[in-house]
């Protein structure tokens, strides 16, 4: 695998790597990582998800992404200087997981080594971009993002979407290379129940104070402009409600700035990064509603964790959403309207007994995502990529179909399958 993100870089992408190496691991499959050198202040920052390296992490010599200080750009000369030593091990395929530096330098070593070369695409660039050049046109950024995206992904023997909607995306863009759906599945650890109480305590909230959480990185794609405005509309019904606000990114002041300009600074509390290990467990556990309404989310991973820990869901569904929120399974789905948002946010406050029903619901629901469930999918599709005959499409796409739990007799709902 290759990816210009990883811990101690928290996000969606570095999760995904750690989880599925994980469970990859448990089945039995050898994988090394190349990913960049950190800072040793974001190593700090990241706290016990930062586990030293093994001999199976490459760590690249990299250097600053202008406008963007939590990410590094890895050097494609120390990448290429792995050469020799990968050439020794027995390598099946490449493994894409980020469409920078990793994408180049990956088709580089798919062709040096002489094996495919799969890439998963977790970021839906055409809503993305605009907010990082901001002097472009948005209609020039789109057609940009989908250019590009379209030639990475027929450069490659085969493409991993996190969600449905991200492979119609793909799909739409022109990409011709076979598009399989295998999302992000949820490791055991991750319905370890939360000591809400105890964040609570260390947070200074009230025992009994409403709260709504949002768990995330704290970028302008995320939306959290109309979350916060919608907040402002819960407030006026519900004075004492607190918006608690976890991560960190780059639209971060600007979000405080925002608190502050809408009247409810001091209702709303940033707590930054958070260890996953247990602290993250323990701010889920702090909320009475996990409140959502990204425009981009590939999956949404974030709101499966918060369903683990018994929380409820209220959330726009658009994009990867669509493929983890149903009605009925432990979360109220909103369009984007400030008004009927704060509605359904003001409801589940305000009564206890659906409060913890949508809760018993949505723990049981997010049990049927399992980690190792969707590793032993991306064996299977490592396997027939492996198999195929370079340019044979009708393998290609049989294998998308079985990966992704679309063949003729199983039903497409590949993300509710339950664990083995």
């Amino acid at each position: 695998m290759i990816s210009d993100v990883s811990f101690p870089r928290i996000n969606g992408v570095s999760t995904s790597i750690q989880t599925f190496r994980r469970d990859l691991a448990r089945l039995g499959h050898e994988s090394e990582l190349i990913a960049p050198v950190y800072p040793a202040t974001a190593a700090a920052s990241a706290g016990p998800d930062c586990a030293p390296d093994g001999p199976d992490v490459h760590r690249i010599p990299s250097g600053a992404v202008p406008r963007d200080p939590e990410d590094r750009l890895m050097k494609r000369g120390a990448i290429r200087k792995l050469l020799p030593g990968l050439r020794t091990r027995a390598f099946d395929l490449v493994h894409v997981q980020t469409p920078f530096i990793a994408h180049y330098a990956g088709i580089e070593l798919g062709r040096a080594l002489g094996v495919p070369v799969v890439e998963t695409y977790h970021t839906y660039f055409e809503e993305y971009l605009h907010h990082y050049v901001p002097l472009l046109p948005r209609m020039l950024t789109r057609f940009m993002a989908r250019r590009f995206t379209c030639s990475q992904g027929n450069a490659v023997a085969h493409l991993i979407a996190p969600s449905t909607a991200m492979r119609d995306a793909l799909l739409a863009y022109g990409v011709r290379t076979p598009v399989a759906v295998i999302p992000t599945g949820l490791e055991p650890d991750r319905f370890a129940s939360g000591d809400g109480e105890s964040f609570r305590r260390r947070a200074g909230i009230a025992p009994g104070r409403p709260v709504l959480v949002h768990v995330g990185r704290i970028a302008h794609e995320k939306n959290i402009d109309f979350l916060l405005r919608t907040f402002v509309r819960v407030r006026a019904r519900v004075p004492e409600a607190l918006f608690l606000i976890a991560g960190e990114g780059p639209a971060l002041e600007h979000c405080k700035r925002l608190a502050v300009e809408l009247g409810v600074g001091e209702q709303v509390l940033f707590v930054g990064y958070l260890s996953r290990d247990r602290e993250l467990l323990d701010c889920y556990g702090a909320g009475d509603v996990f409140v959502f309404g990204s425009r981009t989310e590939t999956q949404g991973l974030v709101l499966l964790e918060a369903m683990a820990q018994g929380v409820p869901v209220v959330s726009t569904a658009r994009m990867g959403t669509l493929d983890i929120l149903s009605a009925g399974r432990g979360c109220i789905i909103s369009p984007e309207h400030e008004v009927q948002f704060a509605t359904h946010v003001v409801r589940v406050l305000h009564d206890a007994r659906e409060r913890t029903a949508l809760g018993r619901a949505a723990r049981a629901y997010a049990g049927t995502w399992s980690a190792l469930e969707m590793a032993a999918r991306l064996v299977e599709l490592y396997r027939q990529v492996c198999r195929q005959p370079s340019g044979t499409a009708a393998t290609a796409a049989a294998a998308s179909a079985r990966a992704s739990g679309e063949a003729s007799d199983p039903p497409p709902a590949i993300a509710t399958a339950p664990p083995r």
